[in-house]
């Protein structure tokens, strides 16, 4: 593509607010530069000529970084979680804000799997007892099987359906928990919709991956974990302020569950010192990484890349979080 500038689009600055791939800086040069420094060194001569910006990570977009970006024509963001955003502003200043929901679908569920398969099999507490040197406690360690098991997912959009489609070839029976979701659509992925409270009830293993709203926030407390089955797992890769950490901690302590898998918190990055669940033996923890594996990291930048440089020439990105604006020019 030409410089912009010779088709009458617009140019100017493209502001990173953190690391991207090069293939970010490719995808965009007709529209200028790429410049990536972060949050605390974005300086208001650098923000005022910009006419992209990309929020990675943490990074929050607030009303007050909007106003200081008189030519800000769309944002990036590199994932498709919002809440770090300020839709009004953007969206009252006609600013698409592009996101990628499908680009660590496959990485999100796999690292569900990863975190699932960890806590059955207590691959933590085993390696403790080798590293450890109790090597004669081994038989008295059980662990169990996926084979056979039933998996409850709650939240069936793209990571919910693609966690079912690769952990059914294991032998894993699926339960799914959606206010969208019907019985034909469930019956077509092969799984059984339910309800929660049943949906937990019967269920080996839960796995979150709703959205965080104000019906879902605190969805998984002391009042739903006492409908769990004895001795279950339960896994989050949604957004971390489905959990009630203080009843989760409460439930792997008497039993109601045996193990608990966590990829997200609230607020994240979490406090210095943890909460006395991060200690439990029984807790696998990554710090919101599942979604940036090798191959999601490539797909997402460059997806995120492909949406603005659309936005930036005069046309619409196929995903964005405020899909009401038409193309900003």
């Amino acid at each position: 593509m030409s410089d912009a500038r010779s088709e009458g689009l617009p140019h100017g600055p493209i502001i990173a607010l953190g690391p991207v791939d090069d293939a970010v800086a490719e995808i965009l040069r007709p529209f200028g530069p790429l410049i990536t420094v972060g949050p605390a060194h974005a300086t208001p001569a650098v923000l005022g000529a910009a006419i992209g910006l990309i929020a990675r990570g943490d990074t929050i977009v607030n009303t007050t970084l909007i106003a200081s970006m008189p030519n800000l024509r769309v944002i990036g963001r590199s994932g498709v979680g919002t809440e770090r955003v300020d839709l009004a502003a953007a969206t009252a200043r006609r600013i698409p804000v592009v996101i990628t929901p499908g680009a660590g679908t496959n990485a999100v569920a796999e690292g569900a799997l990863a975190m699932i398969l960890h806590l059955v099999k207590r691959l933590g507490e085993l390696t403790a007892l080798v590293r450890d040197g109790r090597w004669a406690e081994r038989e008295s360690m059980a662990f169990g099987d996926v084979d056979g098991a039933t998996l409850g997912i709650i939240g069936f959009g793209r990571i919910g359906r693609r966690l079912s489609a690769i952990c059914r070839p294991l032998g894993m029976s699926i339960l799914a928990f959606d206010p969208q979701l019907d019985a034909a659509t469930a019956g077509a992925a092969g799984v059984k919709a339910t309800d929660l409270v049943d949906l937990v009830h019967r269920s080996d293993v839960v796995s979150l991956h709703a959205p965080l709203t104000a019906d879902t926030t605190g969805l998984v407390g002391a009042e739903l974990l006492n409908h769990f089955r004895p001795g279950s797992i339960l896994v989050n890769c949604g957004r971390g302020g489905l959990v009630d950490l203080d009843a989760v901690h409460a439930a792997l302590n008497d039993g109601r569950l045996a193990g608990v898998g966590l990829d997200v918190y609230d607020p994240e990055p979490p406090a210095a010192a943890g909460h006395p669940l991060f200690r439990h033996p029984a807790v696998v923890l990554t710090p919101h990484v599942q979604g940036l594996s090798a191959l999601a990291r490539q797909r997402t930048f460059r997806a995120m890349a492909e949406g603005m440089a659309a936005v930036l020439g005069g046309g619409r990105a196929s995903d964005v979080a405020n899909p009401e604006l038409d193309a900003v020019t």
